[in-house]
């Protein structure tokens, strides 16, 4: 079983990773309103989105996982 202590950084970094992928859309937006269309800028939203998927899909499933234990 995992502890508690887990689910609560899982939470947080999930918080954290949401203010940075809102943070690479701006950037994103920038660069293409000054038509500056690298590549880089536009997988730069990439990375915390993958990550917030992850968490988030981990989020949503704890509740199942740990009720089907109980039960």
């Amino acid at each position: 079983m995992v502890p508690l202590n887990l689910n609560v950084w899982i939470r947080q970094l999930h918080r954290w990773l949401s203010v940075a992928f809102a943070l690479a859309v701006i950037v994103n937006i920038a660069a293409v309103t000054q038509e500056r269309k690298t590549l880089w800028i536009g997988l730069l939203a990439l990375i915390p989105l993958v990550l917030l998927m992850l968490t988030g899909l981990y989020l949503f499933a704890w509740p199942y996982i740990t009720a089907s234990r109980k039960g």
